[in-house]
């Protein structure tokens, strides 16, 4: 399931992830929850005052993956890394790091609470345009982490990611 925050010009998805890496070399199973800081470009105005307005989560410009390999089993945290810049919604390599995997949650809250560095560093064009949604999410930041938290106990328990992601049109 993918749950989506909104912060006026940013977003942050969070969602359950079972990947199968077609690398045998590489992979195998991971499982986890995905985390994405995403451009929300506005939308032109539709109807009313009081109609629904689209939201739009476009671009990714980050990429957190708290994955923990199948075999290795829940609590491993032996394939948790980041992405810290996207192209054309692609991710480059992983990095990781031994924060991140010591402490995945107050990794994630220190990442996420200068959203404005996260965007330099991703090559966003003009980032400080965005310093009142980054300043949003901090305030909300709490609730992100702790869904994130709340997501991977349940990945862990065997209740969420429990379909492999497929390319393609998910309906």
């Amino acid at each position: 399931m993918l749950r989506l925050f909104c912060f006026g010009g940013l977003g942050v998805t969070v969602e359950d992830v079972f990947l199968i890496d077609p690398d045998p070399e590489r992979g195998g199973r991971e499982r986890g929850v995905r985390v994405e800081l995403r451009l929300l470009p506005p939308q032109p105005w539709r109807g009313s005052v009081n109609a629904s307005q689209p939201v739009v989560a476009d671009r990714a410009v980050w990429r957190a993956d708290l994955l923990e390999t199948a075999a290795g089993g829940p609590g491993t945290r032996d394939r948790m890394h980041f992405h810290p810049g996207m192209i054309a919604n692609e991710p480059g390599r992983r990095v990781f790091v031994p924060e991140l995997t010591e402490d995945p949650m107050g990794w994630l809250e220190g990442q996420l609470i200068d959203a404005v560095a996260l965007l330099e560093a991703a090559g966003v064009e003009n980032p400080e345009t965005y310093r009142d949604s980054a300043d949003t999410l901090r305030e909300g930041l709490a609730e992100v982490v702790a869904t994130v938290s709340t997501v991977l106990d349940g990945v862990r328990a065997g209740e969420l990611a429990r379909t492999p992601v497929h390319p393609g049109p998910q309906i």
